[in-house]
C-alpha cells in the first residue's frame, strides 16, 4: 500500500469510534524478551499488543522510509531531544502508564481498567504527531573564539493539525479507536498545553485514561528523559 509522509492511506477525514460493547480482540500477555533495542521493543510490543483491524498498515507505515519515527526526536530541546528521543520517549510512557494502572489504589480505589491493547495504543501513540516533524539544521556558535556550526533540531510542521488532535488524525487513518482512546490521545499535553483549561478538566472527568497519560507522559519527560535546562 501506498503511504504519504502523515500515512493518509485514504483517510476521508470524518472519525468513528469502537463502541464500548463492540467486541475488540484481546491480546494475552507475553513476557518480553531480553536484549531488544528501542525499535524492536516498540515493534515486538505492538504486535503483541495491538491486534486492531489496520494496526498492521499502521506499523508498516511507521517502519517504512515515509516515516521518521524511529529517528525523530522527542522534542527540539527539551526533553528526548535527541535521534531516537521519540521511540524511547513513547517507550518511557508506556512503561510509565503500565506501572501506573497497576497500583493497587488506582484499580481499586479510582476504578481505572483498561484492556493491554488499550495502554499500548495510547501510549505508544500518542505522539505520532511528531513523526516528519523536526528537521536537522545547524547554526554558528562561537567556542573558545571560533565559530563553529552546531547541529540542531526545528520545526517543520506539513500537517498543522494540533498536537493530540493530530496524532488522534494520523492513527484513525489506519484503525477505530475507542472514545476512552481517542480522548486520552487527544489530551495527554494535560494543563501544560494552551488551550482552554475547562476543556481538559472537563475531558479528565469523562475520560480518566487521558489523565493517567498525561500523568505517565509527564513522568517520562521529567524523571527519565534528559533535560539539558537541568544541568
Amino acid at each position: 500500500m501506498n503511504h504519504d509522509m502523515f500515512g493518509n492511506n485514504g483517510f476521508s477525514g470524518g472519525m468513528s469510534f469502537a463502541s464500548a460493547d463492540e467486541e475488540i480482540l484481546q491480546p494475552k500477555a507475553a513476557a518480553e524478551p531480553v536484549g531488544m533495542t528501542n525499535e524492536e521493543r516498540f515493534i515486538h510490543i505492538f504486535k503483541t499488543k495491538i491486534r486492531r483491524e489496520g494496526a498492521d498498515r499502521l506499523l508498516d507505515f511507521l517502519c517504512s522510509d515515509n516515516s521518521d519515527f524511529f529517528t525523530a526526536p522527542a522534542s527540539t530541546q527539551y526533553h528526548g531531544a535527541v535521534p531516537g528521543g521519540l521511540l524511547e520517549h513513547s517507550l518511557n510512557v508506556y512503561d510509565c502508564l503500565c506501572d501506573y494502572l497497576s497500583r493497587a489504589r488506582v484499580r481499586d480505589v479510582y476504578g481505572l481498567d483498561y484492556s493491554e491493547e488499550s495502554i499500548a495504543i495510547v501510549a505508544l501513540l500518542h505522539d505520532l504527531c511528531k513523526v516528519n516533524f523536526y528537521v536537522e539544521s545547524t547554526r554558528n556558535v562561537k567556542e573558545n573564539g571560533v565559530w563553529v556550526a552546531k547541529p540542531y533540531y526545528t520545526i517543520d510542521d506539513q500537517l498543522p493539525y494540533g498536537h493530540g488532535e493530530k496524532s488522534v488524525y494520523i492513527v484513525s487513518g489506519y484503525m477505530r479507536l475507542t472514545r476512552d482512546e481517542a480522548f486520552a490521545i487527544r489530551y495527554h499535553m494535560g494543563f501544560s498545553g494552551d488551550e482552554d483549561k475547562r476543556n481538559v478538566g472537563n475531558a479528565f472527568a469523562k475520560f480518566p485514561l487521558a489523565v493517567a497519560l498525561s500523568f505517565a507522559d509527564t513522568e517520562a519527560a521529567y524523571f527519565l528523559e534528559e533535560n539539558p535546562k537541568k544541568k
